[in-house]
């Protein structure tokens, strides 16, 4: 009996070498082939990945959507070989084909994994680190998730995310923000494989990166194991069998592997991370593992067999779990109908009832006005979710009475806790002055799925989430991205706070819906706008408070069309068009007032989107701004670069294409010449007016200082 089970074992660990084997020669088969890639860290973190794809991960190839699948995130996205290597293998619609157009055009194996293009694909990785933040963020919505909807012996949510990381992963900032949150808010269900070579692109990490890696993330109040030997697979499993045990604590399971495993000359050198290994090494690799032909793309059947067992398993868990829904609605119908609402997706603002101002009301920020739309909205849509960089009393987006996400210890909730309650089921969520690593957790979320989930800070500050806001929009995301404090008229702060290329740069990313609001009406419109896309989008607030716009000469008055007609003048078509955004748009009404003074015919224009304006059909954007209507002053306390496109060829640009400076908003705003004299002015000298031009810059210098007014400010022909 025991030379049996001998034998058995022994059949199977030569199965278990094989089909890792088996994902080592395909990997670097495929980059050799397409003579690009990195062939070292699928080679050397094979035996990792298959314990954790074969024994532990649950999924459903058949289904790469099933809501209650284990997420896996490949942080490290350049060893992206090993990640098409597994889904081709275990069966799912990634023919072999795909994976020999590795990187070429058209293919569905791209250098770098992409989300919504290669079935099984969770999130977008490649910038180190980005994987790791959105595997808290997944963790996080799965809480959530479980929380709202979990019942005795009624588990809808009840899954695991698993992230394979690297040295470079664990060297970014990033990283260490999202471990450090992902600690504090003990998320035992995340697991993260840290395949520790000892080798990053340029050389040995001993150059670079010597801390005691278990004891910081130990400090952190991670759980930590050490597997000193990547290849033993026996051990692998012990310790993700001992994560999984692991309740309270998110994992990281440092395992010791070698990069290029199996080749003879380049294993353990940088010389495998990042170029094909030669036909010549790839020859030789084969050999030293044991590979029965140098032949290209050869899959032994028997290893084939084995991983595609996961197609059965997968159904199965997934069936199993579908019993549970079923019965699940039939005791809980209501949170059943919810649970649809939230996982397809169908959320709509039109229930609630969002708030409305008059002109005759006291001026208000949009910041305000935007905190009182979500609060309206997050009654009706239950899956909002999100906070700030701690700035929730700055960017006015604590949801009120809606609970603090945070671990239940069953202790009081603290008198900062809103509304009184601590638990996984909060949905105010405290992401810590940590702006980079909530981008990528918000991104993470909306990537899990059922959540619609927002983050805030300044927006000077979306420099340090600029990484994860151009992912969002790569992956076409369902996340709202907040910043207040828009301007050079957010005061006293100065400089090192005052945007002034941000908005150009972030409305340059494609994919990426900007909103700037000019009023309070205009900022509930715009979250209205933001929970209907299908895609990220990004809301630019006012610190300050303005006046509530009179829409009632409007046309096609709202958002939701990125630009309209605000007023027009009298007395037939326009002579000059004033185009702004945001609070510079209540200077071009005011402008519009002094030239109709003198007999000038105005039309207003509020541009709260470039990109939904795009959007709009070519009728409908000419009737706003025509182009027979060539006189045009464009005004945004921002950079000029972009504006040419609406400032035309004979247009003037008003903006700021310098640094702010300390002093309170209303202040900076007149010293930079951002006054409604100035607009005037600029728009009687493109109708030849110069000496009503210069009647109303003498009154505009009269309020701001000349030295600066005359040089801070860009104004002139685009």
């Amino acid at each position: 009996m025991a030379n049996k089970s001998s034998s058995l074992a022994k059949a199977g660990k030569d199965l278990d070498d094989l089909c890792i084997n088996t994902i080592r020669v395909l990997s670097m088969d495929a980059v050799q082939k397409a003579n690009s890639g990195h062939p070292g860290l699928p080679m050397g973190a094979a035996s990792m990945a298959y314990v954790l794809w074969t024994r532990f991960l649950r999924y459903n190839p058949r289904d790469p959507l099933w809501p209650d699948r284990d997420r896996f995130v490949l942080s490290a996205g350049h060893g992206s070989m090993l990640l098409y290597s597994l889904l081709h293998l275990t069966g799912y619609d990634l023919p072999l084909d795909e994976i020999k157009h590795f990187r070429q055009w058209g293919s569905r194996t791209p250098g770098h994994p992409e989300r919504g293009h290669t079935p099984g694909v969770e999130v977008t990785t490649g910038p180190l680190g980005q994987g790791f933040g959105n595997g808290v963020g997944m963790a996080i919505a799965e809480a959530w998730l479980a929380a709202r909807y979990n019942r005795p012996d009624h588990n809808l949510m009840d899954h695991y995310t698993y992230a394979l990381v690297s040295d470079g992963d664990l060297m970014e900032g990033v990283a260490a923000e999202a471990a450090s949150l992902a600690g504090h808010l003990r998320l035992g269900k995340l697991i993260y494989l840290y395949d520790q070579n000892h080798i990053s692109l340029a050389g040995a990490t001993e150059l670079t990166f010597t801390e005691d890696i278990a004891q910081r993330f130990e400090a952190y109040g991670w759980h930590t194991r050490i597997v000193p030997d990547g290849n033993n697979t026996d051990d692998v499993d012990a310790a993700l069998r001992e994560a999984q045990a692991e309740k309270n604590r998110p994992s990281l399971l440092l395992v010791r592997t070698h990069i290029g495993y199996g080749s003879p000359h380049k294993q353990d050198t940088f010389h495998a991370h990042g170029s094909p290994l030669g036909e010549e090494e790839v020859a030789a690799a084969k050999k030293a593992l044991g590979w029965s032909t140098t032949n290209s793309f050869f899959l032994p059947p028997e290893a084939v067999t084995h991983f595609r067992q996961a197609v059965e398993r997968g159904a199965k868990a997934q069936q199993e779990w579908q019993q549970r829904l079923d019965a699940y609605r039939t005791v809980f119908p209501a949170e059943a109908a919810e649970w649809d609402q939230v996982m397809g997706g169908q959320v709509s603002p039109d229930a609630a009832q969002l708030p409305q101002w008059k002109p005759s009301d006291k001026p208000v920020s949009t910041r305000v006005a935007a905190g009182q739309a979500l609060n309206a909205l997050a009654q009706h849509i239950p899956n909002i979710i999100g906070g700030s960089a701690d700035l929730n009393p700055s960017t006015n987006t604590a949801l009120k009475e809606r609970g603090d996400f945070q671990p239940s210890d069953g202790t009081p909730a603290t008198a900062g806790a809103v509304g009184g309650m601590w638990s996984y089921a909060g949905r105010n969520i405290a992401f810590g002055v940590r702006e980079h690593a909530m981008g990528a957790a918000v991104n993470g979320m909306a990537a899990h799925g059922g959540v619609l989930p927002f983050s805030a800070t300044f927006l000077v500050f979306s420099d340090y989430m600029k990484p994860a806001i151009r992912l969002g929009a790569l992956m076409g995301l369902r996340v709202i991205y907040v910043f207040t404090h828009d301007s050079i008229a957010l005061g006293e702060d100065g400089p090192t706070h005052q945007p002034i290329g941000q908005l150009a740069g972030l409305r340059a990313i494609p994919g990426l819906t900007v909103i700037r609001p000019a009023d309070a009406n205009e900022a509930a419109e715009a979250w209205a706008v933001a929970v209907k896309r299908n895609s990220a989008t990004l809301l630019a607030l006012t610190r300050q408070n303005i006046s509530i716009l009179d829409r009632s000469r409007a046309q096609d008055a709202g958002v939701a069309r990125g630009g309209y007609i605000l007023s027009e003048g009298e007395g037939g078509n326009p002579q000059v068009l004033l185009i702004g955004t945001g609070s510079e748009v209540e200077l071009c009404v005011k402008a519009q007032a002094r030239l109709r003074d003198l007999g000038i015919r105005v039309r207003v224009v509020s541009l709260p989107s470039w990109k939904l304006f795009a959007e709009q059909e070519s009728a409908y954007r000419e009737q706003v701004l025509p182009a027979a209507v060539r006189k045009r002053v464009t005004v945004e306390a921002g950079a000029t670069l972009g504006w040419e496109r609406f400032a035309g060829e004979e247009g003037t640009i008003i903006g700021i294409d310098r640094f702010g400076a300390s002093a309170p908003g209303e202040e900076t705003m007149k010293r930079f010449g951002f006054t409604a004299e100035r607009v005037t002015a600029a728009a009687l000298r493109l109708l030849g007016r110069q000496e009503d031009a210069a009647r109303e810059e003498a009154g505009q210098h009269e309020q701001g200082d000349t030295s600066v007014a005359a040089t801070a400010p860009t104004e002139g022909h685009s």
